[in-house]
């Protein structure tokens, strides 16, 4: 069975580069360009691994992190955050929160396919 990967994105290049990449390497790929829609979903039907932009319209990655944590059915949901801010208040910020990972944006196709199964590994 294909593991699912829920991707909430608002830059559609983005969102589709991940999209192409993932779904090459065998995962089933869902993509949302609206945080809180996506919150909903994740709550309702959490996939196996979450790939979390920090700027989103409306709430950022770190509500949704935020939120995540605080609950018993996405407690344990790897996050990878991938974002364009790379200070590193937001990397101390991101891990505060429980995030799995943080990487910045441009990224490296082969560097998030590592990030992704060492975290469906773990």
């Amino acid at each position: 069975m294909e593991k699912r990967v829920l991707v909430i994105e608002d830059e559609p290049n983005i969102s589709e580069a991940l999209r192409f990449i993932l779904t090459r390497n065998g995962w089933q790929v869902e993509v949302s360009a609206d945080g809180q829609a996506a919150l909903g979903r994740l709550q309702n039907d959490p996939p196996d691994l979450l790939i979390l932009d920090l700027m989103l319209p409306g709430i950022t990655g770190f509500d949704i992190l935020r939120s995540l944590r605080s609950q018993s059915l996405t407690r344990d949901l790897p996050v990878l955050m991938l974002t364009a801010k790379g200070q590193a208040a937001d990397r101390v910020e991101a891990e505060r929160l429980g995030v799995t990972r943080f990487m910045t944006k441009p990224f490296a196709n082969a560097e998030v396919l590592a990030a992704v199964h060492a975290m469906a590994r773990a």
